[in-house]
């Protein structure tokens, strides 16, 4: 095994994992990350793919009693059944969004300096979104209606669903697109965040399955080794970054993720800017 590719995927791995659930662009920082290491081939965004997949098994694995509980709850019990409609009405307007503008978001937009004003604009609108939240101008705090997941109507998830349209935009973050999204809606900090976590599963493994139809000659033997390297350090990367977030919003909100999205975005283009680095395509 070439141990260079290996440290490279196990980098990806963490870096996919760290990134996925928290409001930062997983995506954006794989462009990035990939572009600095060289790694943008056609088995490059194969191995994406494999690591977004660890990523979310990860998720399946934390929220694996309330997935249980749900499907096994499908056929008697009406919350269960509502739960899941709320995520089938969530997911649809970016599935189909997505499938509509693929190619065009790929060939215009899969490259750094795109995904750096992203999370300009992204962490721009985070803070506006949380200064709401607080009230400025002496206007009253922002208080939520919403305080379970359970107690979502399909209205707001129809809503959350297309705030995370915006996420087809690589740097935009789904799940900053969701949670933000769902806390301007009404929804309850955490509520937004677990309803986020829920939603990147039928999300990542439809686009997962989609895009490994499509590669699937790209799995050769050869690679295995290094798809499961990253797969691994996805999942365990994000396991642990799943329950960090849970705790950590218990207390605090998302401004340090808003400056640390525009203070890397700004690094981006002044490097690229400058000719201190060349970005691979």
């Amino acid at each position: 095994m070439d141990w260079l590719l290996a440290c490279k995927a196990v980098f990806l791995g963490i870096v996919e994992g760290l990134t996925e659930f928290l409001p930062v662009s997983s995506t954006g920082h794989l462009i990035v990350a990939g572009s600095l290491l060289n790694f943008t081939d056609a088995h490059a965004k194969t191995f994406d793919v494999v690591i977004q997949l660890g990523a979310i098994l990860a998720v399946c694995w934390e929220f694996r009693r309330r997935i249980g509980s749900v499907v096994s709850g499908l056929p008697s019990r009406p919350d269960a059944r509502r739960f899941t409609l709320n995520v089938i009405i969530a997911t649809i307007p970016a599935v189909v969004l997505g499938l509509l503008l693929e190619k065009a978001i790929k060939a215009a937009l899969f490259s750094p300096v795109p995904v750096a004003f992203a999370l300009v604009a992204g962490g721009v609108v985070i803070l506006w979104a949380e200064a709401r939240q607080r009230g400025q101008s002496g206007q009253a705090k922002k208080v939520a209606r919403v305080h379970s997941v359970d107690d979502i109507t399909p209205l707001d998830a129809l809503k959350v669903g297309l705030a995370q349209c915006f996420a087809l935009i690589p740097g935009t973050s789904r799940s900053g697109s969701t949670i933000i999204g769902g806390m301007l809606f009404g929804l309850d900090r955490r509520v937004a965040t677990e309803f986020s976590f829920f939603l990147a599963i039928p999300i990542m493994f439809g686009a997962t399955g989609y895009e490994l139809y499509k590669d699937w000659h790209l799995l050769s033997a050869d690679a295995l080794g290094i798809f499961a390297l990253g797969f691994l350090a996805a999942f365990v990367s994000a396991f642990i970054c799943v329950r960090w977030l849970l705790r950590y919003i218990a207390a605090h909100d998302f401004t340090a993720f808003a400056w640390y999205r525009i203070g890397f975005g700004l690094l981006i283009l002044l490097v690229g800017y400058s000719g201190a680095l060349s970005w691979a395509d």
